[in-house]
């Protein structure tokens, strides 16, 4: 087990229940979803905990199951980074909103091949993904990396198993670079892989990379990064070349227009901008409009608010993005005018 999972499992196992009044105490905060956002939420979830003494149980189970689990009301919120369409979140009686930004990005196990020494394309990520190329050689690839030595070796495609958000946003990327992509295997959380091995959870992608000899998986980024993987870089919508960093999931994500996004509905995959990383990506959370144990889901509404508040340098160190001043006012007005307690007031004031 390596020392980030270490982490991640003490974190997760760390939730305590925490006084919000004199008279009740309040239960674990309890969510479920997204494994793409579990390094910033365990990260998040330890700080509060040492400062409020309020513990949050979140099950990172992947995007598909935090709906499943929200939808099932066994959980407080669910955490997902495919956005709901407005219609599914009326027909649920919910709503969402974007908590930080992040970015896919490939990750290899190529043997003498650095970090970011590596470059592809759109098109030629999705060839690989579809078997369409299958050699680390071939010459494809040796194109966009003259003078790069690559080995006659099978490329063992890693993919996920579960529903995942990460896919969603990884195949819309490759949806829109690739027809072949879009015609053939499509956008979604869980796909017809043309080939390949899976793994559950962005968790699961990385150790199965890392164990693969002559591998190619993807994974949000801090799990590149705290697991020391090698990434590649990407060539973008503008033709640059560019790499996975903070300052390149902001510069995708400058073009977000959250203002106009009925729902907070947006995906940030493949805009323009010569430093823009071409897979960033949101992840958000859903709750019902209406509480039926106002108490957990205020104490939820008040982590996400501190985390709003105090958690941008703590997401900037794990290369997350945190979401700008502008969209956490639009965040929390839409929490004042939709979210209400279980006798019909409202919930955040």
């Amino acid at each position: 087990m390596t020392a980030f999972r270490k982490t991640l499992t003490r974190v997760s196992l760390a939730v305590a229940g925490a006084a919000f009044s004199c008279a009740a105490m309040a239960a674990d905060i309890t969510g479920a979803g997204a494994t793409f956002p579990y390094p910033i939420y365990s990260k998040w979830a330890d700080a509060y905990k040492k400062e409020t003494g309020v513990g949050l149980n979140y099950q990172s189970i992947g995007s598909g199951g935090g709906i499943k689990q929200i939808k099932a009301k066994t959980v407080t919120f669910g955490a997902t980074d495919k956005p709901l369409k407005v219609e599914e979140l009326e027909e649920m009686g919910a709503i969402q909103w974007p908590m930080v930004m992040g970015g896919v990005v490939p990750v290899i196990n190529v043997k003498g091949v650095a970090p970011g020494q590596l470059v592809l394309d759109g098109k030629t990520l999705a060839d690989i993904f579809q078997g369409r190329i299958s050699k680390w050689n071939d010459a494809a690839i040796g194109k966009l990396n003259p003078g790069v030595t690559l080995p006659s070796k099978a490329i063992a495609v890693v993919h996920r198993a579960d529903g995942s958000g990460t896919t969603f946003n990884f195949t819309y990327y490759l949806g829109q670079v690739s027809e072949s992509w879009r015609v053939n295997v499509g956008v979604d959380q869980s796909v017809e892989w043309p080939t390949g091995i899976g793994g559950k959870g962005n968790e699961g992608v990385a150790n199965m990379v890392t164990q693969t000899d002559g591998s190619i998986g993807y994974v949000e980024y801090a799990y590149a990064k705290q697991n020391k993987m090698t990434y590649t870089k990407m060539i973008n919508k503008d033709g640059k070349t560019v790499s996975p960093d903070a300052d390149a999931f902001a510069a995708a994500a400058a073009n977000a227009d959250w203002a106009k996004a009925k729902g907070f509905y947006l995906i940030l995959a493949n805009q323009p901008g010569a430093n823009s990383w071409p897979m960033t990506a949101a992840t958000f959370i859903v709750m019902y409009k209406k509480a039926d144990k106002t108490e957990d889901s205020l104490a939820a509404l008040k982590f996400f608010d501190w985390a709003y508040k105090n958690g941008g340098k703590m997401a900037d160190e794990l290369d997350y993005v945190p979401m700008p001043a502008s969209v956490i006012d639009l965040v929390e007005k839409t929490w004042a005018t939709n979210l209400k307690d279980a006798s019909g007031a409202a919930l955040w004031k």
